[in-house]
């Protein structure tokens, strides 16, 4: 994508730096907090809205699903409309979107309004770091987003321990309010800002934006509503080959299109089919991780949702240690070694928490939770940055803006996909285990159809329905949490086996350093 020609006026150089790095700092950073703390504090919204568990997926999923189908789109509007204007847009959606989030008074209008959220940080999240790189010269544009950088990784640190805190203390829509000050104080520092954008007329490929949104969507649909309403039920199939249909339609017409969303001649690059298929399997895996892992903490094993926040503090830290360091060394190795290893022990981090029965809680940490934590985040620490330098250096350098926007939606796109997928395994598997479990517990035909079909599909958050004795309440209660163990190993033995695949791709696709410069890719 061509970045536009910006010109700033009627400010000094360093004012203008100064004011442009604060406010895409602090609008990268909502973003960040937002997904970071709010899987720590589902426990606590599930709770206070008494959502299912594919309410649950949907929380999460509805953000992603129209991020990763508008983000590149985003990009475009940004080139053809100005920087500013789209960027303050989004700004301005997201925010408004977060207090409606934070005001939700169920889980269908908290599930809206994360898709709302979606929409706007689509606009926001890729204006920001080309409002960034306009405002700075060539010279100090790295040490720019290098500050950008460290900024929000502090954030996405800061995320979970917020975010368990104010679940904890029964503020978990605090967790969306967060939003509010920081984006009053970004709108008011970018408005210091006396800037004139030169845009570059283009084309929006609007047929590619909707076929991405109503393909991702209809697959998502279809799995996570699927466990409910049954797989053999029309609705289902038919949002399932609506969705399939759409994505096959979405290639067909991104080959064809003068202003694709996805440039496909991209993928002509064997190192770049090679990274981002590595990163649609293990981020695909990250994101259940991330989710099942909050989940099994609060629901399962008894933390407090502070203490889980503190305890997923190893892998932040891992990741924010060795990054740096392993971007450095794969410019000299070249960076298939390091995407070779770091998914590998990101699987084995995967297979070690899967190993985790029913824990005394906080008390049993550094034994249970704490060696696959660390593990995991050593491997996604040793991946980051590699991943990054294969995706730029196997294309050409005026393709690199659309090359790390693709692989970005291919983040989010397996984000939305796996969660679906393996969501509705979960709540197939825990019910199917939960029956088992309570096979023998006495309680009447009525009360064992509520628990069944009414509590299952709340996955580790399912009570013993009213009416039965408090024995068999206690069986229940016993029975609900080694169902969800064993969902839970089961789905992080899948993620294990996805982020494995990954390092299988990445020793097998991403080529050696000595032949990572890319020929020149025809432009259509």
């Amino acid at each position: 994508m061509t970045q536009p020609r910006t010109a700033f006026d009627g400010n000094s150089p360093a004012q203008t730096e100064r004011w442009v790095l604060v406010a895409t700092i602090l609008a990268s950073s909502m973003a960040f907090i937002d997904s970071t703390a709010l899987n720590v504090a589902l426990p606590a919204i599930q709770q206070s809205l008494n959502a299912t568990g594919s309410e649950v997926f949907w929380i999460i999923s509805a953000y992603n699903l129209f991020l990763a189908s508008l983000i590149l789109t985003g990009g475009s509007l940004g080139d053809i409309l100005g920087l500013k204007r789209i960027f303050t847009g989004g700004l301005l959606a997201f925010t408004l979107a977060s207090v409606a989030c934070a005001l939700a008074p169920n889980a269908t209008v908290l599930i809206i309004a994360r898709a709302a959220q979606g929409a706007g940080g689509a606009l926001m999240v890729p204006s920001s770091l080309a409002l960034l790189s306009a405002a700075f010269p060539h010279e100090r544009r790295g040490i720019a987003i290098g500050t950008w950088s460290t900024f929000t990784t502090v954030t996405s640190v800061l995320g979970p321990v917020i975010g368990g805190w104010l679940a904890s203390a029964g503020l978990w829509r605090g967790v969306f309010l967060i939003n509010v000050p920081l984006a009053v104080v970004a709108v008011a520092v970018l408005s210091q800002v006396s800037y004139r954008d030169r845009r570059n007329p283009g084309g929006l490929d609007i047929p590619g934006a909707l076929l991405a949104t109503l393909g991702l969507g209809g697959i998502t649909y279809g799995f996570i509503q699927g466990p409910e309403t049954g797989f053999d039920s029309p609705v289902i199939l038919g949002a399932l080959g609506l969705g399939f249909v759409a994505l096959v339609a979405f290639l067909i017409v991104e080959a064809r299109s003068p202003h694709p969303m996805v440039s496909l001649q991209l993928f002509r690059s064997r190192t770049f089919s090679g990274a981002n298929a590595l990163t649609f399997f293990l981020y695909g895996a990250l994101a259940v991780y991330s989710l099942f892992v909050s989940l099994n903490l609060v629901q399962a094993q008894g933390y407090l949702e502070s203490e889980a926040g503190l305890a997923l503090l190893p892998f932040s830290i891992m990741l924010i240690l060795l990054s740096r360091w392993a971007g450095g060394l794969a410019s000299r190795i070249g960076p298939r070694p390091l995407l070779t290893a770091g998914p590998a022990l990101t699987g084995v981090g995967f297979f070690l928490l899967a190993l985790v029965g029913i824990t005394s809680g906080p008390n049993d940490y550094w034994t249970t939770v704490f060696p696959g934590l660390l593990l995991t985040g050593i491997g996604m620490g040793l991946t980051v940055a590699p991943l990054t330098t294969a995706v730029m250096t196997a294309v050409p350098v005026n393709s690199t803006g659309s090359a790390s926007g693709i692989n970005n939606a291919v983040a989010r796109t397996a984000g939305v996909l796996a969660i679906s997928v393996l969501g509705a395994l979960a709540i197939v598997v825990f019910t199917d285990t939960l029956a088992a479990a309570t096979s023998g517990i006495e309680m009447s035909a009525e009360s064992r159809q509520a628990l069944l079909v009414e509590q299952a599909p709340k996955l580790g958050a399912a009570t013993a329905p009213p009416g039965v004795s408090e024995t068999a309440h206690n069986e229940i209660t016993v029975a609900v949490r080694i169902a969800f163990i064993e969902t839970y190993r089961l789905v992080m033995l899948i993620c294990a086996g996805l982020a494995w695949l990954s390092a299988l791709l990445g020793f097998a696709l991403v080529e050696p350093r000595h032949r990572l410069l890319p020929e020149p890719v025809a432009t259509g």
